[in-house]
């Protein structure tokens, strides 16, 4: 066999280095978290607390509930109830926090120390300390507590603005009360809403989260604070790869007020709100489904006053577009009570901007049963499966209306849109209904293909449904 050329060694040399360094660059690419880690996780506590709740009802022989479910299901006879009336019973919770200030202020959330009689944090040096409450806010599961104690490690605090989708980050918490766990993921999706959190943009991230995780630190590949771990989704009740944070941002602005204030002061407008949908955007005359549609206006509230109407597009918000309805309560409450902002509605196919003074947000919810309205004059439209009464007085009292139909049926495209037995048609689009031929003419003069944007009152609220007539 000839000897190799130089060249030829020269080419396999080369290919070598080629695919070795094919090889490692995985290697190389994976992140290190051992720094941050080491860094950071000093200033990361387990939180535990102790706390009474009372309980109503009587107790059967001091069993539990599962052991009562294994008597019933095998036959056997249960034991005598025991003492009637209310009862306390003890509770103990597990969950994590981070030191933000070295003087002692720990962040946490609201719902691991609820209903708390007694909070000990406990240090990663094992130290342990009874913590005070300085503020909760439940609205968006933040709470500021303070311990009797000096030049602590503390967090460094980063931007969650500033994150991006598929970026690394850190979790360090305590899961089943197992200390100082760490696990990593990525940033799966920011601006997260989930149900009944209208106030919190969450960041979604595929991080390993589970019972104990709650209320300790997102961090990114900076060592930066960028969220409190709040929420997970779970079937099982361990982590199933969808975990959500609060950004730090919006807890650090709760914290300045609870630290001030002890509790959290926030703005309202006074409206109730629904997302605008593809045929929605069409009976309103948008080029895009963007916006919040204001379904009701709270009478004499500030966006009353300011001239706000239901059927109006809320676009704009103090200068901040409204991209989607979930937008608009997170701009609101940011306000401060008093101030002024200008809002830019869409109406009658434009735009126009007002200036709404901005209130203070209470606690109260409203809430009513559904009703079924019976007498009256009966109208049909057998093309869209419509049957309506006209209120009586009584009933138009009640609703604090000048007219209404009451739905008595609901078929065909009537049902598809989600028009139900026991709705009020209040509405046509931004415009009040007067009398029934007005809805008539307005249904009769629909073209297949068109959509009605028809404002109804449901169990004590009111929002939009997009009547669509069907293509022949």
């Amino acid at each position: 066999m000839e000897p190799m050329s130089i060249k030829a060694c020269l080419l396999t040399g080369v290919l070598a280095l080629a695919a070795s360094a094919t090889l490692a660059a995985p290697v190389a690419a994976l992140p290190d978290f051992t720094q941050l880690v080491e860094k950071e996780g000093r200033a990361v506590v387990n939180i535990s607390t102790t706390g009474t709740v009372r309980e109503d009802g009587p107790e059967a022989g001091g069993l539990d509930e599962d052991t009562l479910n294994l008597f019933r299901r095998f036959g056997f006879p249960i034991p005598p109830m025991g003492p009637q009336g209310p009862r306390e019973r003890q509770t103990q919770s597990l969950g994590s926090g981070f030191i933000i200030d070295s003087g002692g202020y720990v962040l946490t959330n609201a719902h691991v120390i609820a209903e708390a009689d007694e909070i000990k944090v406990k240090l990663g040096d094992k130290r342990e300390f009874k913590a005070t409450v300085v503020g909760s806010d439940a609205r968006t599961d933040v709470a500021l507590l303070k311990i009797e104690a000096s030049n602590l490690p503390k967090v460094d605090l980063g931007d969650s603005e500033q994150l991006k989708v598929g970026e690394w980050v850190v979790a360090i918490g305590s899961p089943f009360g197992l200390d100082n766990t760490v696990t990593a993921g990525i940033v799966s999706a920011k601006g997260r809403s989930l149900p009944d959190e209208a106030y919190v943009p969450f960041i979604q991230t595929d991080v390993a989260i589970n019972p104990g995780n709650s209320g300790g630190p997102l961090f990114n590949m900076k060592g930066e604070v960028v969220g409190i771990n709040s929420q997970i989704y779970s079937r099982s009740g361990g982590f199933m790869g969808l975990s959500f944070s609060i950004p730090i941002d919006v807890a650090l602005k709760v914290s300045e007020q609870l630290k001030t204030h002890g509790k959290v002061s926030r703005g309202k407008i006074g409206v109730a709100i629904q997302e605008v949908n593809e045929e929605l955007a069409k009976g309103f005359g948008l080029a895009k489904a963007n916006g919040a549609l204001v379904s009701s206006v709270e009478k004499d509230g500030p966006a009353d006053k300011a001239g706000v109407k239901p059927g109006d597009i809320i676009q704009k918000f103090n200068g901040q577009s409204v991209v989607t309805s979930s937008d608009l309560p997170r701009l609101v409450t940011e306000m401060k009570p008093g101030a002024v902002a200008k809002v830019t509605v869409w109406r009658e196919k434009s735009a126009r901007e007002l200036a709404v003074t901005v209130g203070e947000m209470d606690q109260a919810d409203r809430a009513s049963a559904g009703r079924e309205y019976r007498g009256g004059k009966k109208e049909e439209s057998n093309r869209f499966g419509l049957s309506v009464r006209e209120l009586n007085a009584r009933q138009l009292k009640e609703l604090g209306v000048k007219f209404g139909l009451g739905v008595v049926g609901a078929n065909g495209a009537a049902a598809r849109a989600g028009i139900m037995q026991g709705d009020v048609i209040v509405g046509i689009g931004g415009a009040e209904l007067s009398s029934s031929d007005q809805l008539k003419k307005a249904l009769d003069a629909l073209k297949p293909g068109q959509t009605l944007a028809l404002r109804v009152l449901r169990q004590g609220g009111s929002l939009f449904v997009s009547l669509k007539a069907l293509d022949k």
